[in-house]
This record gives C-alpha cells, sequence and structure tokens, in this order.
C-alpha cells in the first residue's frame, strides 16, 4: 500500500526485440520472486511495467515501493542509487540505468 513518505525506486532497462521475451521471464519468473522471497523488511512490492505499444528497443520500467529509506538500503546497500542488475539479467540488457531514482509519495489517490 503507499502511503504519504513511501519511496519509490524506479529503473529502466532497455533490451533489443530479440531478447525482449527472454528478459520477461528472467525479470519476473526468477528476479523479482527473489527480490521478494528474501522478505527484506520495509519492501512493499515490486512492480514491472513493459512500455506500449511494444517498439524496438524493449523498454522495462520496474517501480519498487518501500516504507522508508532505511529499507532501500537493506535492499540495494550503502549506494543505495546504485542500480541492482543481477549479472544474468545484464547479459540480455542493450542498457539500462546506472542509477535507480527515488520519489518520496506525496500523496496516493485510489
Amino acid at each position: 500500500m503507499l502511503s504519504h513518505g513511501s519511496i519509490v525506486r524506479a529503473w529502466h532497462g532497455w533490451t533489443t526485440p530479440e531478447d525482449a521475451a527472454a528478459y520477461d521471464e528472467l525479470l519476473n519468473g526468477t528476479i523479482a520472486p527473489g527480490i521478494m522471497a528474501r522478505e527484506i523488511p520495509g519492501l512493499r512490492g515490486l512492480t514491472v511495467l513493459r512500455r506500449i505499444p511494444t517498439e524496438a528497443p524493449a523498454h522495462f520500467l520496474t517501480l519498487m515501493t518501500f516504507d522508508n529509506w532505511a529499507a532501500v538500503e537493506r535492499f540495494a546497500g550503502q549506494d543505495a542509487t546504485a542500480s541492482v542488475v543481477p549479472p544474468t539479467a545484464r547479459a540480455l540488457l542493450a542498457r539500462h540505468d546506472e542509477r535507480s531514482q527515488h520519489f518520496e509519495v506525496r500523496h496516493h489517490h485510489a
């Protein structure tokens, strides 16, 4: 649940059209479930988006929601803005953000 003061971590990655399906499967079948299985205190959720219309290069956006900055650091380490990209994902990405962007939730309207 998004609440005032939560932090959203945004990260972008792009693949070639040929690698898009494999990356999508890796991200949603292995990486994201693995992150959530770590049960990081303060990590509330992880959303994976793919830009439409599907065009070359394929553009993915991950949004992770945390309770606070300490939770972000528990996930990413001391350099909390550095992107966290496993080698298996790097092999499929044409390019990606080297640094994640962080946003404070001001209001959530549902």
